[in-house]
């Protein structure tokens, strides 16, 4: 409750002393950067983000596993402070998951001890583990993550970390202890990736990389006094947000330590683009079982048919920006899968084809329609939904 008073008042402070300087009109260009930020004569942006995000979701040949639906899928609010090449700083929370999502301090080197040797960021922050969980939830192909995704993905953590870029390459390391913002995954983690890019032009882009982390988490004690040993769960939905996981590993504890590991490619040439990535990880228990394995891939392709290009830094890509008057259209296709079947765990295996369609309206503004035909089998009951899913989205 108080870090979300805190947010709150931060909140409230932020577009208060945007309003207060609006009459400067020398430091403050109303058309380029109403209603969201404010530039000061030094550099300096103070800024508000928001996006929100609509799903609808529909079911069938589901056995009565999945009921429709439609609510908010996000309710995303935060605010940043930024200096270009100097330092920027960020808090977001989501009010629809009551989840806190990025919130940290990054400072750029060549500013702090005169000579570029990257960036240090210390916060809350997602893990450099794969490819598509460090991609914007604004920006992603498909309404949802794909299988092995959803499953391996480490999300965000408390910590510190690295970052190296430059034209060919990128460099990501971190460390992470104490868990996370919103009350779990306590314990600690190391974490790298690197990519090299050696096409790296707009709409030229090769893109391949890879990573690893290793987890070791910890055991809780509630207010009871009753210990809880650590544990690790790996599971997905089928790529529809608001239905029910239908491939689980369940509860694997006490667990030691979490491997996980990550190839990633990318290749875009004008309108088109392929993306895919494996993700591998390895579960080790506390004591005489055995190792509990999980691995899964996904690869897609996309066409922007008004001819735009996916644009790509820093290690990954964003939303198209139209060029016409009315607007982007892209059409994709992609295949994921995913295996949670390692004896004596039945936790199931699933296949996933989606095709998807995106209208990228203007810069704030994004419809997109998903087709998913499902293959799933746990524990000998094979069930095969088909989706049909739509998703409006304002962000800025």
């Amino acid at each position: 409750m108080k870090k979300t008073t805190l947010m709150a008042a931060l909140l409230v402070a932020i577009p208060t002393m945007a309003s207060a300087g609006e009459s400067r009109s020398d430091t403050y260009n109303f058309v380029d950067n109403w209603p969201t930020h404010y530039v000061f004569d030094d550099g300096t942006d103070l800024g508000l983000v928001l996006k929100y995000q609509y799903d609808v979701d529909r079911f069938s040949n589901d056995e009565g596993r999945l009921a429709d639906a439609q609510t908010n899928r996000r309710k995303e609010f935060g605010f940043y402070v930024k200096k270009k090449g100097v330092y920027d700083a960020t808090v977001g929370y989501d009010f629809q998951a009551r989840t806190w999502l990025d919130t940290y301090l990054r400072v750029q080197s060549k500013a702090l001890l005169g000579k570029d040797v990257g960036a240090f960021r210390i916060g809350f922050s997602k893990t450099p583990v794969g490819f598509e969980g460090n991609t914007s939830t604004g920006a992603t192909t498909f309404l949802e993550s794909a299988l092995p995704t959803q499953a391996i993905y480490a999300n965000r953590r408390l910590g510190v970390d690295w970052a190296w870029e430059r034209p060919h390459y990128l460099v990501n390391a971190g460390y992470y202890a104490g868990g996370d913002l919103n009350g779990g995954s306590d314990g600690r983690m190391l974490a790298a990736r690197f990519a090299w890019v050696p096409h790296n032009q707009p709409g030229d882009v090769i893109h391949l990389g890879v990573s690893a982390s290793e987890e070791s988490p910890d055991g809780t004690t509630d207010g009871r006094g009753i210990y809880t040993p650590p544990s690790a769960r790996l599971r997905a939905n089928p790529e529809a947000g608001l239905a029910a996981r239908l491939v689980d590993s369940g509860n694997l504890a006490p667990t030691d330590h979490i491997d996980r590991t990550g190839f990633e490619g990318l290749w875009i040439r004008g309108p088109w683009s392929i993306q895919g990535e494996y993700l591998h990880a390895v579960v080790a228990p506390d004591g005489a079982r055995p190792n509990y394995d999980a691995s899964g891939y996904y690869a897609f392709a996309s066409w922007v048919v008004t001819g735009e290009s996916r644009p790509y830094s820093s290690g990954n890509v964003g939303n198209i920006k139209p060029e016409g008057p009315y607007g982007a259209l892209e059409l994709a296709l992609r295949y994921s899968e995913l295996d949670l079947d390692d004896s004596p765990i039945p936790g199931g295996r699933e296949r996933d084809w989606t095709l998807g369609a995106n209208w990228y309206i203007n810069r704030y503004l994004k419809l997109q329609v998903n087709y998913v035909h499902v293959q799933s089998d746990r524990r000998g009951l094979s069930v095969d939904p088909k989706v049909v899913e739509v998703r409006a989205q304002i962000q800025f």
